[in-house]
């Protein structure tokens, strides 16, 4: 069953690349008590969620912050070492936390996991963005196709806050 507006997020872990490796982040740590914007990418590296999802985010930092968003992430079922590259190759340096989710136990465990295997691609996280509030989802767009970023996109985060 996929998660809908109003719901809890599972307690779940990430890893993000630290300065002395790959570390453990959970979700409690990222999502109590702060305003986040998370958002979610097939894959790290593939033409959409490269050349236009993550860049929007990137280029809005501004405006998601002086509408009160306290840090903005990003996830993808793609291992630590394959997202700190992604960040590095896009310069997102502190702005947009990476979130690895290597076996993808939150985009199963918040029912928005994607099954690729046809495509070669096995097991993805669909694309979406959310607005969560002290761990409560306040907004969720999740696109119909996997390679687009419409409803997902910034912008349209960013016009309805």
């Amino acid at each position: 069953m996929t998660i809908s507006v109003g719901d809890k997020l599972p307690e779940t872990s990430f890893t993000i690349m630290g300065a002395d490796g790959p570390t453990a982040r959970d979700s409690k740590d990222i999502f109590d008590g702060k305003t986040v914007v998370l958002f979610a990418v097939p894959g790290a590296f593939t033409p959409t969620c490269h050349s236009t999802h993550l860049p929007g985010f990137l280029d809005n930092i501004e405006a998601f912050k002086a509408k009160g968003v306290d840090e903005i992430a990003c996830t993808a079922i793609n291992d630590v070492f394959v997202m700190d590259a992604w960040g590095k190759s896009l310069n997102t340096g502190d702005k947009i936390t990476l979130l690895a989710d290597g076996a993808g136990s939150f985009a199963k465990a918040t029912g928005l996991d994607l099954d690729l295997d046809e495509a070669g691609l096995g097991l993805r996280s669909k694309r979406y963005a959310m607005l969560v509030v002290d761990g409560t989802i306040k907004a969720l767009n999740i696109e119909d196709n996997a390679s687009i970023a419409e409803q997902s996109s910034a912008q349209t985060l960013l016009d309805a806050l």
